[in-house]
């Protein structure tokens, strides 16, 4: 398995990021400051999606837990069929969470996301019909990719450490397609189904998973959730 360095949870780095991919300068990623009601109705609209960064959890001696077994023994992926029309991705690049959320927000709204020529294009271009698995392992020989995430990993807040340091923390993304709302996170089995959801309450929707992370490691504080969203009004 490959590494990267692994992205902030930045929301003016993941932007920028996704500009340089071909996402429209009028989509940004912008940060959630709290998941009550009066908080959500700051974040400007319409979203899309939301990205949230939890704390990996430990095991009994401490260590991290970085692996399917938790997830399947929990019994987390969803048992109902999943839209043939959702995106998704399997992670096979250590640290490689945060541009696979990002890549997961971008390609379940391309009705709604006018991507430009670019890097990202072509990729999901390639990708088309392809397996999870084959999504993951063609973003493994994407260079362009590749490089421009480790440029962005560079322009964190805080200095950015070496790839195969141990990460404390993992990216997913929430999106809505044809009124279900999905988890999608490459490390597990598959699309996580979390009820019904509209693209007018995507937000406070997922809002309440995010709440259900947090609530499993109460004593917890680093926590992060950002939106992809339109800050140009004029466009909707």
């Amino acid at each position: 398995m490959s590494f990267w360095i692994p992205l902030e949870s930045n929301p003016e780095v993941m932007t920028k990021f996704l500009h340089q991919l071909g996402v429209p300068k009028e989509w940004s990623i912008v940060d959630v400051y709290g998941l009550e009601q009066d908080l959500l109705a700051l974040v400007p609209k319409p979203v899309v999606a939301i990205i949230l960064l939890y704390p990996l959890r430990k095991k009994g001696d401490n260590t991290l837990v970085d692996t399917e077994e938790v997830d399947k023994e929990e019994g987390t992926t969803a048992s109902d069929p999943v839209d043939p029309l959702l995106y998704y991705m399997k992670q096979y690049i250590h640290n490689a969470c945060g541009t696979i959320a990002l890549i997961h927000s971008v390609a379940n709204n391309l009705d709604t996301i006018n991507l430009k020529e670019g890097f990202l294009k072509n990729f999901l271009d390639k990708s088309k019909g392809l397996s999870a698995e084959e999504c993951g392992k063609l973003l493994m020989s994407s260079n362009e990719i590749s490089e421009t995430h480790e440029e962005m990993a560079y322009e964190g807040q805080t200095e950015a450490p070496s790839e195969d340091a141990p990460v404390f923390h993992h990216f997913v993304a929430f999106v809505q397609k044809n009124g279900v709302l999905y988890e999608l996170d490459g490390r597990k089995p598959g699309p996580i189904i979390h009820g019904p959801t509209t693209s007018e309450t995507l937000l406070e929707d997922a809002a309440r998973v995010c709440k259900d992370y947090m609530a499993r490691d109460p004593d917890e504080v680093c926590f992060t959730v950002v939106a992809l969203s339109n800050n140009d009004s004029e466009s909707f």
